[in-house]
């Protein structure tokens, strides 16, 4: 019997999600979580055989959860299912430990595989979609981490002088944090830098 926990922050989801897995002969849903901090309680104390873990859970991210689960369990096979499509979430979830990346558009059909081949300790192949954005991910510059905490603040408001105040560092290393993730998201404006951000899973929308 594969033991799954189910974490995603809608009812609906976990509800149709424990509905179909635990028809199956050899599955049974063993627990549910509804946030980032639940889902870790719930794996120390029930340690599944399969975790399905949405990313957007509030406080705690999928990918921070997955993190801790895997700090008490470096074994534990994780199942990304989102919605997401955003390069900089793949590339997190899978550099956390996620063993899968599997859309929420999937069909049933396709996750119930997923689920067991993960399981039986096998690599399931990764879709074309999810495949190209890695790829297409690989192929930019990455915003180093100051950029991104620069970026952060830029989404905040912030003047270059009131970042510079926040960090610690002089105005002029601001701007040219700023040029660089200008040059880097190749685009030509603060607002622009951050539409591209949050579409690319770079800055995290608000929950």
């Amino acid at each position: 019997m594969i033991r799954v926990l189910c974490v995603d922050d809608h009812r609906i989801v976990r509800d149709g999600l424990t509905l179909v897995i635990d028809q199956q002969p050899d599955m049974k849903v063993v627990g549910c979580a509804a946030t980032g901090e639940e889902a870790v309680a719930v794996f120390e104390r029930q340690r599944p055989d399969v975790t399905l873990m949405d990313l957007r859970l509030g406080a705690m991210s999928g990918v921070d959860a997955i993190r801790a689960i895997r700090r008490l369990q470096a074994g534990a096979r994780i199942v990304v299912l989102t919605m997401s499509r955003a390069d900089e979430d793949i590339h997190r979830a899978l550099a956390a430990g996620a063993a899968m990346y599997l859309l929420k558009d999937a069909a049933f059909d396709d996750l119930l595989r997923i689920i067991r081949e993960v399981h039986a300790g096998r690599q399931p192949e990764i879709s074309p979609d999810v495949k190209a954005r890695l790829a297409e991910r690989a192929s930019r510059p990455a915003l180093t981490p100051r950029e991104i905490e620069v970026l952060e603040l830029v989404r905040k408001g912030l003047r270059n002088r009131e970042i510079a105040a926040s960090l610690g560092v002089s105005e002029e290393t601001v701007q040219s944090h700023v040029k660089h993730i200008l040059a880097k998201l190749e685009v030509p404006d603060r607002t622009a830098a951050i539409d591209v951000a949050l579409r690319r899973g770079i800055l995290q929308s608000a929950v």
